[in-house]
């Protein structure tokens, strides 16, 4: 698992503030983007190379 000590969370703009589903992503560490369920900050979180995420966002947002 990658180290993500030091991790700078972040919910969408578009989550509701009703305590919805939302993720938390972290983006601010080199080689590792960290992806979290936001009702459960202290539990597991997914990590990706910085590429797949970037391919993923753009794939569900339908920017090139």
């Amino acid at each position: 698992m990658a180290e993500l000590t030091g991790a700078q969370w972040r919910k969408s703009t578009r989550s509701s503030s009703n305590g919805g589903a939302c993720v938390e992503v972290a983006d601010n560490l080199a080689g590792v983007v960290g992806v979290r369920d936001s009702k459960d900050p202290t539990g597991p979180a997914l990590t990706f190379p910085p590429a797949a995420w970037r391919a993923f966002v753009a794939r569900v947002t339908g920017r090139p």
